[in-house]
Parts: C-alpha cells; sequence; structure tokens
C-alpha cells in the first residue's frame, strides 16, 4: 500500500520512525498570490458575504479548498492548516473539509486552529488582563474554563462530521525575552486548561499541535505535561534550542520548526543554507518525531525564492537513510 504525505506526518507526530523524506509542512503558507496567482482566504474581503448567492458562496468555499491543495502539492506538505473565512463556523468549516477531501481524498492531515487558552493580549486588552490577574483571579479561571467547554462541544460536532484529523492551537505565550506570564502564573492560568483541552482532544481520536512563538524555555516543562503530539514553532529568534529540546523531551513529544525566519528575510543564501542544514541535523537526531518547517510561517514579504532555497536544501539533506 502506497504511503500518502498524511500517513507520513500522523508517524512523525506519534513519534514513529518515517522512511524517506522528513515530513513537511507550513502553519500558513501566505504567499499564493506570488506563486500561483491567487489570493490567500486570509486576505479575502469577506464584507459582502451575506449579499453573495449560495451558489456564489459554494463557489467560494470550494476555491479555498483548491488553494489549500494547490499549497499542498506544489510544496510536498503532508498537512494542511484551514483558515475558514469565519472562525467558529462549524458549517462552513466543514463544507471547505469536504472539498478538500472531495479533491485530494485522504493524501493530506487536516488541522484547524482549537486554542481556548489566554494568550499574549493585544494593546488594547493588556493593562485589563493584568489587572484581572490581581484583582480577579477567580473569574479568569472562570473564564478559561468556559473556553474549554466550548472548545470540547465544537470539536464533538467536527468528530460527528467527520474528515478532521487535527487542532493546532495557536495561542502565543511568549516574547522573544520570554514568556508573557511568569511560569508560576501561566501554571494557574493556562496550564490547567491546556491540559483539560488537550485531553479531550486526544480522547476524540484527535492530533494535537501546540503552537507558540518566543522563548518558551521557562514553560517548556508545562506544555510537554499538557501532552500534545507536537510544539511548534521552537523559534530561533527566542532563544530555543532545537537540540536540546530534542534531548530533553524528545521521546515525549514530536517537534515542529526550528528554521530561522528571520535569517530567510534578512540572511545571506549562506546563513539560510546552513541554518536549515542545522534544523535538520537536529530535528532528525535522537529519534523520530521531527516536522520541518520554518519558525514561524511563510509570511506575506517574505521571498518566495527563499522558501524555494529552503526546501531545496530540504530535498537534498532531508532524508533518513
Amino acid at each position: 500500500m502506497n504511503t500518502t504525505p498524511r500517513d507520513n506526518f500522523i508517524r512523525a507526530l506519534e513519534r514513529k520512525p518515517v522512511t524517506g523524506r522528513v515530513p513537511h509542512f507550513e502553519l500558513v503558507f501566505y504567499l499564493t498570490m506570488e506563486a500561483f496567482g491567487r489570493v490567500h482566504p486570509s486576505h479575502r474581503n469577506y464584507h459582502q458575504w451575506k449579499q453573495m448567492s449560495a451558489g456564489e458562496q459554494k463557489l467560494h468555499l470550494r476555491d479555498i479548498a483548491e488553494i489549500f491543495v494547490q499549497t499542498a502539492q506544489a510544496y510536498e506538505h503532508g498537512a494542511i492548516f484551514i483558515h475558514p473565512p469565519f472562525w467558529g463556523d462549524i458549517e462552513i468549516t466543514c463544507e471547505i473539509i469536504d472539498n478538500i477531501r472531495d479533491i485530494s481524498g485522504d493524501r493530506y492531515f487536516l488541522m484547524i486552529h482549537g486554542d481556548c487558552t489566554f494568550g499574549i493580549p493585544d494593546g488594547n486588552h493588556m493593562m485589563d488582563f493584568s489587572v484581572r490577574i490581581v484583582e480577579d483571579p477567580a473569574g479568569l479561571k472562570a473564564e478559561a474554563q468556559n473556553g474549554v467547554e466550548w472548545a470540547v462541544k465544537q470539536a464533538e460536532k467536527y468528530r460527528a462530521h467527520g474528515g478532521l484529523d487535527g487542532f493546532a492551537l495557536c495561542s502565543d505565550y511568549c516574547l522573544n525575552v520570554g514568556p508573557f506570564l511568569s511560569p508560576a502564573q501561566f501554571g494557574e492560568f493556562v496550564t490547567p486548561y491546556l491540559a483539560q483541552v488537550t485531553k479531550a482532544y486526544r480522547d476524540m481520536g484527535f492530533h494535537v499541535i501546540k503552537h507558540t512563538d518566543g522563548n518558551i524555555m521557562p514553560i517548556l516543562d508545562q506544555l510537554v505535561q499538557s501532552n500534545p503530539h507536537a510544539l511548534h514553532s521552537l523559534d530561533p529568534q527566542g532563544g530555543v534550542d532545537l537540540a536540546l529540546v530534542k534531548k530533553m523531551y524528545g521521546d515525549r513529544v514530536s517537534l515542529i520548526g526550528n528554521v530561522n525566519c528571520g535569517l530567510l528575510q534578512t540572511g545571506t543564501d549562506e546563513q539560510v543554507v546552513a541554518d536549515v542544514k542545522r534544523s535538520l541535523r537536529d530535528g532528525m537526531a535522537n529519534g523520530p518525531g521531527y516536522i520541518f518547517s520554518t519558525s514561524n510561517c511563510v509570511y506575506t514579504g517574505l521571498a518566495l525564492e527563499r522558501y524555494h532555497l529552503m526546501l531545496d536544501v530540504w530535498r537534498e539533506f532531508g532524508n533518513y537513510e
């Protein structure tokens, strides 16, 4: 039986040996206009959605699915992180899932955002959140628990529909200098709820990838204890050493990422090649459980040829013997 990219992606998530090339995906590939002449789904204006006919809406959702599949095919991704027009609209998201499966079958691992935990507040809410930690901790915890219960109910609906493989939990916790919350505060306001929602997803048969940028080292033990299948993005700009993390926790969690986005943006070709080789070397060492990707995503403004260079190195050096 032929092995699909989805098969190898799941094997890597479960820290099982993979033959051939190291699995690869990107949390987001925004350069669809430059690569294919098509606007990325997240860059579209949906204000006129309700004015569209039902037929127009269906065509639009089909087009979104086609872009995701086209990206995965062109760049040998093993997984697709679906960005629906409206987060939380299960009916629309399920239609995109069905379209992707119709176009590509079970070739790709499909995931959506599924994080309900507190991330770094934006500038409009940072002060209020910080005050509530001191003045209303019980209220914050109740809010966090309600988030878990809502997320679990959503996941149950996706499980009943079928076609979805897992969730990427994308609340960002860390700056380059460290987590926004102290480790003790993180253990109080985030970890219990992260562990709950992760367990619920896993119990339903979903795979779970926990994403956060920045310096995760002060809370790394708590992230691992929450028991995701994998951690993304292992940010070198936040001082995260892939080799060290693999040595510390490679027997408990798979690792995704670590190619330095800063170097992809501003470094020389020689620096990019060296960094990609380093990521592959460190990720592939000490057993299975590595998925190759950037330390964030392929974002708007990144030169497409730099991503191509990164993949050229992966194709040459990212192969298990």
